[in-house]
């Protein structure tokens, strides 16, 4: 009994093994003669075969959902471009429809410019007489009238030129008197004709010498009202000089206090007449061709100012060495002031006209991220229309292609409905979980 338990133990260990190495001789074998395994992995390879198929099936179906999902949402998409509005949204948003066809573009050169003083009509105030200063009466920013007084000054060189005068007018009338006697006793032949020439020769000299005088004093400024009032009262001041302006304008620099000491021909104030400026362009190079004497320009000032029209008066017929620029002129009035001098404004000269099958306002043209787009009205809503665009003016642009003539489009509140498009496309896709 002992024993058949020990037999039944050992083939309980050996048989396993034997039949593992058995497998493996075999196999060995096999490979000797050139048989293939795979007989024997036949039924493994189908099973799992089948299971790829039905992975395969199920992928499918998978695609064929997902595009069947992308057919939709690209559907969606499509509706989400089109924007639909009632009547009163429309006038919410300021649309304006107008038909796509021909139009003109206006060619616009824009050069830089600046507001000068008008030179012709800008003083410096001098005193052609040295002196001291003993009263002001006009600072910056006071309106002059022509001849009216701006300073007093008193001069020396005023007094020597005065008292020349009032000597000069004195010997004159001894002179004349002198004369009239000799001549009276020259007719009645009591006196010979030679005391008669001499007084009519010393006459002669007098009144050259009162003229010299008086043109020294005009010379200096003094006026036919001063030179009476110091020929009927020669006890009057004659250390006085008046500083007058040259014309009506505005006082835009002083220079002068009370008691300074000036000299002849040091500026005193400077008057400019700003009822004109001048406007300089700066002309490049490559621009010269297009820019002429007499030519239309426009000039835009800053906010609130409004453009105004003028033409170039003149054209410099040198190039600046520093800049590379030429210079452009053109005069405008001013008669409120708003052309300032040294403001930098832009200036813009009309070069040219053409003509173009298809143009629409530049406020029509909006940007997306395909590009440039114009909204055109399609069974009463509105969708983007990709377009090519061509030359381009200020307000104006060339349509190549994407737009035909006779369209309808959005000429004003374009941008209004982008926003409103924008919008609505935002809402539907955060409703879909985008």
């Amino acid at each position: 009994m002992a024993r058949r338990t020990a037999h039944r133990m050992i083939a309980a260990v050996l048989v396993p093994a034997l039949a593992a190495t058995g497998l493996a001789l075999a196999l060995t074998v096999g490979r000797g003669f050139g048989l293939s395994t795979r007989a024997a992995a036949a039924p493994a390879s189908r099973e799992e075969a089948h299971g790829h198929a039905g992975q395969d099936h199920a992928g499918e179906e998978a695609d064929h959902t997902d595009q069947a999902a992308g057919h939709d949402h690209a559907g969606e998409e499509a509706d989400h471009e089109r924007v639909g509005l009632s009547e009163r949204e429309r006038e919410t948003f300021g649309i304006v429809l107008e038909t796509a066809g021909p139009g003109s573009l206006s060619f616009d050169l824009e050069l830089p410019a600046e507001v000068r003083l008008n030179e012709d009509a800008v003083a410096h105030v001098v005193p052609r007489l040295a002196g001291v200063v003993v009263e002001v009466r006009k600072s910056v920013g006071d309106q002059v009238r022509a001849g009216e007084v701006m300073a007093v000054l008193e001069s020396r060189e005023l007094a020597d030129a005065n008292a020349g005068y009032l000597a000069a007018s004195t010997r004159l009338r001894l002179a004349q008197r002198t004369y009239e006697r000799e001549k009276a006793l020259w007719q009645q032949e009591i006196s010979a004709e030679r005391e008669y020439l001499e007084a009519e020769r010393v006459l002669e000299e007098a009144e050259i010498e009162l003229r010299a005088a008086e043109q020294k004093l005009r010379a200096v400024g003094v006026s036919d009202e001063c030179l009476e009032r110091i020929a009927g009262h020669p006890e009057a001041m004659l250390t006085r000089y008046e500083i007058r302006a040259p014309f009506d304008g505005e006082v835009i620099e002083k220079h002068i206090v009370l008691g300074e000491a000036l000299e002849a021909q040091t500026d005193a104030f400077v008057v400019a007449d700003l009822r004109s400026v001048w406007i300089d362009l700066s002309v490049y190079q490559k621009d010269l061709p297009s820019v002429w004497q007499g030519q239309d320009v426009w000039v835009c000032g800053p906010p609130g100012v409004p453009a105004t029209r003028g033409r170039i008066d003149y054209v410099s017929p040198i190039v600046a060495r520093e800049t590379r620029t030429a210079l452009a002129r053109t005069i405008l009035p001013n008669p409120e002031g708003d052309w300032r001098p040294g403001l930098l404004v832009d200036a813009k000269i009309a070069i040219g006209n053409d003509e173009a099958p298809i143009v629409v306002p530049r406020d029509a043209i909006q940007r997306l991220e395909a590009g440039p787009v114009v909204f055109v009205e399609e069974a009463g809503s509105f969708e983007p229309a990709p377009v090519v665009l061509g030359r381009e003016t200020q307000d104006r642009v060339e349509v190549l292609s994407g737009l035909s003539a006779g369209q309808r489009f959005v000429a004003q509140g374009a941008f209004e409905l982008k926003a409103k498009m924008m919008t609505s496309g935002l809402g539907a896709h955060a409703g879909h979980g985008h």
